[in-house]
């Protein structure tokens, strides 16, 4: 297993998923009340899993990486409470298309600035890492806070697909955003 990562600003800290973190994870995600779904892609339906499904689905996930890459997924954690997680996921492996994502699953935290400088300090350390020309997001028209976050750490729409995503009846745009190397570093 990879050494324990572990970012810090004065407002957030990004940190490994481990062990003693799953129990405290696991009801964020899947529990009855997950606000946060609404948001991120509800028209993907969650999949269901146990609190041993979950584990074995992180211990795989971890698994997976090459010694090499950094891991995929780490916690955000507001004064010690985990609030969110932070992602990555290989679009195009081969030709470094990387996307981002980022799940704040506590509600009392939306719109304090903590996704966005989760986000900021996830990017930051990919680029720092990962020889990678370009990182991406991935949302869906009626996020516009996720468009929001993107906008305000430089990313720009770089597609929009019309009416592809159906929730409660009704048509929204796929987004993809992106900021280039050159753009992230002239702007930090």
């Amino acid at each position: 297993m990879k050494k324990p990562l572990k970012l810090t600003t004065s407002l957030v800290t990004l940190r490994s998923i481990e062990e003693e973190d799953i129990p405290v994870l696991y009801p964020l995600i899947y529990g009855k009340n997950a606000e946060w779904k609404k948001w991120d892609a509800p028209y993907y339906p969650l999949e269901p899993h146990t609190m041993d499904s979950y584990r074995s689905h992180e211990y795989a996930r971890k698994r997976r990486l090459a010694p090499d890459e950094p891991d995929s997924r780490l916690l955000t954690e507001v004064d010690g409470i985990i609030i969110g997680t932070v992602s990555y996921y290989w679009e195009h492996k081969p030709s470094l298309w990387l996307e981002v994502g980022i799940g704040i699953y506590n509600p009392a935290y939306w719109n304090g600035g903590y996704g966005s400088e989760a986000l900021k300090l996830w990017i930051g350390y990919l680029f720092q890492t990962l020889p990678l020309a370009r990182v991406g997001l991935t949302t869906w028209s009626r996020n516009e806070r996720m468009m929001r976050v993107g906008e305000k750490l430089g990313m720009k729409i770089e597609g929009r697909m019309r009416k592809v995503r159906i929730y409660q009846g009704e048509y929204y745009d796929s987004i993809r955003m992106g900021v280039l190397r050159e753009e992230w570093h002239q702007q930090v």
